[in-house]
C-alpha cells in the first residue's frame, strides 16, 4: 500500500489485442509473466492501484473493448512512479516481446490522465478516455508519454468533477472490474 498526499494521481489506461488466446500455448510466456510483473507493480514505489477482475488476480478476463482485447487499467502517484515501472522493471520483457503476443497497434492504445488523489477510474471512464484520445489527440484530458501534461496542467477539481459527472453510470450486466479497497482518508488502496 502507498500512502500519499498528493492532490492528483496519474491514472493508465491500455489496450492490446490478442494473437492468440490466453489458453493457447504460443501465450503461455505472457500468462507466466502476468504473476510476476503485477506482482512488481504492487511493490513498486508509486504504485497506487490497479483494476483486477472479481475473483481473480489480474483483469485479463475482462474484455471490455471486444473479446479479443485485453485491458490494463492502474493509478499512479507520479509520471515517473509509472515511467519507471513501465522501463525500468522486469515489465520490460513483456514490452519487448510483445509483438509475439498482441496484434500491432494502428491507432493509440495507451492513454494518460490525472486524478484527484483517492479517486479510482472505472473501466468506462478510462474508454472515454481512449476515446477522446483518439479522436482529437493528445490534451491535457488523454495523453501520452511523449505529450505527457503535468497535475498542475491537469483540469481543476471543478472540471475533474464535471467530467466525473458526465461519465456515463455503469449499466447492470455492464463490466466494471473490481477495485481493490476503496481508500479512505489520504490512503490509497493496495
Amino acid at each position: 500500500m502507498t500512502a500519499s498526499t498528493r492532490a492528483a494521481h496519474l491514472a493508465q489506461f491500455n489496450v492490446a489485442a490478442l494473437r492468440h488466446p490466453l489458453d493457447d500455448p504460443r501465450m503461455a510466456p505472457f500468462v507466466e509473466m502476468l504473476d510476476p510483473v503485477n506482482a512488481a507493480a504492487d511493490g513498486t514505489p508509486g504504485f497506487v492501484w490497479r483494476l483486477v477482475e472479481e475473483g481473480e488476480a489480474d483483469a485479463t478476463g475482462l474484455r471490455p473493448a471486444g473479446e479479443n482485447v485485453i485491458v490494463n487499467l492502474s493509478v499512479w502517484e507520479t509520471r515517473q512512479a509509472l515511467w519507471d515501472f513501465t522501463y525500468r522493471s522486469g515489465h520490460l520483457e513483456a514490452m519487448r516481446r510483445r509483438r509475439d503476443w498482441f496484434e500491432r497497434h494502428v491507432e493509440a492504445h495507451l492513454v494518460l490522465w490525472w486524478v484527484p488523489a483517492g479517486h479510482l477510474p472505472t473501466v468506462g471512464e478510462a474508454m472515454e478516455r481512449l476515446a477522446d484520445l483518439r479522436a482529437n489527440g493528445p490534451s491535457r484530458r488523454a495523453f501520452t508519454f511523449t505529450s505527457s501534461h503535468t497535475a498542475a496542467d491537469a483540469c481543476t477539481a471543478a472540471e475533474a468533477a464535471q467530467h466525473l459527472q458526465a461519465v456515463p453510470p455503469v449499466q447492470p450486466g455492464q463490466v466494471t472490474g473490481s477495485a481493490r479497497p476503496t481508500p479512505t482518508g489520504d490512503t490509497a488502496p493496495v
